[in-house]
């Protein structure tokens, strides 16, 4: 996939509403509908940690409560302020499992413009999610 300089442009806007007093590692996300619909996620720290949520789950969560359903999703473009580009986190990986098309895919991006490119299948192998499940 070409990855284009408007992606680019959308995900550093949203990585810079990050909140992140605490790491001051800024994330965004800018996630793509099969509709051409467009969501942005940023991550939101917490004194707490553990009620801190990542940029790509925002993103995807927001479309959930918008009305899209797992499966709606073209692809997703993560930034970060990294050296080079950075993964999701393992939370996330199985969240895009969850909500996300196997060959969906995840563009890796800093604020350079590098970019790396995978699918939700190659950053989560062999991952569970409830399209495994059976009412056996």
């Amino acid at each position: 996939m070409e990855f284009k300089q408007e992606w680019l442009e959308e995900v550093l806007t949203a990585r810079s509403r990050a909140y992140t007093p605490f790491s001051h590692f800024k994330v965004g996300a800018y996630l793509v509908t099969k509709d051409g619909r467009a969501f942005y996620g940023c991550n939101v720290e917490n004194a707490a940690y553990g009620p801190t949520i990542c940029a790509e789950r925002t993103a995807l969560v927001s479309a959930i409560a918008q009305g899209y359903r797992p499966g709606d999703f073209k692809m997703i473009v993560v930034a970060t302020g990294a050296d080079k580009p950075s993964s999701p986190c393992g939370v996330c990986r199985q969240v895009m499992k969850e909500l996300c098309d196997d060959d969906m895919p995840v563009l890796m991006t800093n604020t350079a413009g590098d970019v790396i490119e995978s699918t939700v299948a190659e950053l989560l192998p062999n991952g569970f999610s409830g399209k495994d499940l059976t009412n056996d």
